[in-house]
């Protein structure tokens, strides 16, 4: 990977505390647990779910029902916009009608990754509210879509990457800010204009491709390990490019 390390925003103390933080802000924002559903968008955002979930039991003693989604990016050619975001699996057995659904990811980047898990919940049935909650922001929207819970707001360039490391895939918790030194070596080999390239930009969540080229983190177009143009926008971490199949932004 030619993804380096450039600081960690967040260690594993400062994660639990923005996580606490986010599920007092839920309570605070909706009723009771009972109408809440917390969605988790694979991988790393179901791990940021389950910690939620977790917390809401500990405050109120009441556990709240517990989702899954795995959302992945693919190039979509007829598309100059390039990379559009696709349900690949579904774990939510609940019925989500007049429910307020909460997602969870790690990184809110582009918007791709919210709005095709906005359309996944809204294809199941008709929830009374659906909101967002994200670890990072880390910018670049590229669609109306704002989370209503936000652990940290990190501003980034389009040639960085936020990856969210969480215990349950990485060993530890932390939040880094990575830099791609490879960029500009792709900029002269013919790859680019001098734009940086359509990262997803996450990285922890990004173990798949991103969202939006969060982590993790919610992606564009990059180089798939074999060489292949992979025009993947949301690759959540460097691990992304080890391991494509992990990839769902």
């Amino acid at each position: 990977s030619m993804f380096f390390q450039k600081a960690i925003l967040m260690d594993g103390a400062a994660m639990d505390r923005s996580l606490m933080r986010i599920s007092h802000e839920i309570l605070e924002r909706n009723t009771s647990v009972e109408d809440i559903c917390l969605v988790g968008i694979y991988r790393r955002g179901c791990s940021l779910a389950r910690q939620i979930g977790e917390n809401l039991k500990s405050i109120t003693g009441s556990a709240p029902a517990l989702g899954e989604l795995d959302i992945r990016l693919y190039r979509d050619d007829l598309e100059e916009i390039g990379d559009q975001a696709a349900v690949s699996s579904t774990k939510m057995d609940f019925d989500v009608s007049g429910k307020v659904v909460v997602l969870v990811d790690d990184v809110l980047f582009t918007g791709r990754t919210a709005r095709a898990a906005i359309e996944a919940v809204m294809d199941r049935g008709r929830p009374a509210a659906i909101q967002l909650a994200v670890l990072v922001d880390r910018g670049h929207r590229e669609l109306p879509i704002r989370a209503d819970f936000v652990g940290k707001n990190v501003p980034t360039s389009r040639r960085e990457l936020v990856e969210v490391r969480v215990r349950e895939w990485d060993g530890a918790g932390e939040v880094a800010r990575l830099e791609d030194r490879g960029w500009e070596m792709k900029r002269i080999a013919g790859h680019g204009s001098g734009h940086a390239p359509p990262y997803s930009g996450k990285g922890g969540r990004n173990g798949r491709p991103g969202t939006e080229g969060k982590t993790a983190a919610a992606g564009h177009p990059a180089f798939r390990p074999g060489g292949d143009p992979a025009l993947y926008a949301g690759f959540s971490s460097p691990s992304a490019h080890l391991f494509p199949a992990e990839m769902a932004g």
